[in-house]
């Protein structure tokens, strides 16, 4: 099984890291990370590390300017791409099919198959524009799956809701996620 994970721009880098060592956890996966060239100040800014040092916990990593990369063919077979955090500005170049960088053209690639393709979008407050931009992804096959808060599972710590959201992400590729609590009712 292989994965593809982008990490855009957007603020809430840790989403992207939380993702890779999430996949890394699962195990039995290949893990191929590509990260805009706006990520690696993001990753510096928030986390003071960068895609360097982070390139270790994917199996592959390409360069965001790499056109020719494996991922950007529909013939590479993956079971989709998750970008966390997903900036507006990649939000938009995907909605409008303007792949001019890796990430945009993985991610096209994904809605073109009809593979998974999760964006983890971090934004607010979001204007129409963006809206529209989350519904067209949405209508061509996208799951949008932003970055909330959730109180039920009665999170102790920042980390507990990163797990949740790790565990929500994964759900969407039928995986197991072993720190996620899911809801068992009353």
């Amino acid at each position: 099984m292989r994965i593809i994970v982008g990490i855009s721009g957007a603020s809430g880098a840790v989403l992207g890291v939380e993702v890779l060592k999430a996949l890394r956890r699962v195990g039995d996966l290949e893990v191929h990370l590509v990260a805009s060239k706006d990520a690696d100040k993001t990753l510096e800014i928030e986390l003071k590390t960068t895609v360097e040092e982070i390139k270790n916990l994917a199996d592959v990593v390409h360069p965001v300017d790499n056109l020719a990369a494996s991922i950007a063919s529909g013939s590479f077979r993956t079971e989709g791409m998750i970008i966390a955090p997903c900036s507006m500005k990649t939000l938009a170049g995907i909605a409008s099919g303007f792949s001019n960088n890796l990430l945009l053209r993985a991610a096209d690639v994904c809605l073109k198959e009809r593979r998974k393709l999760v964006l983890v979008p971090r934004e607010t407050p979001l204007s129409g524009v963006h809206l529209r931009n989350l519904l067209t992804v949405h209508q061509e096959g996208g799951i949008i799956l932003p970055a909330m808060m959730s109180f039920y599972s009665q999170p102790e710590s920042i980390q507990d809701m990163l797990d949740h959201l790790m565990g929500k992400i994964l759900m969407q590729f039928g995986l197991e996620y072993s720190r996620f609590r899911p809801w068992q009712g009353i």
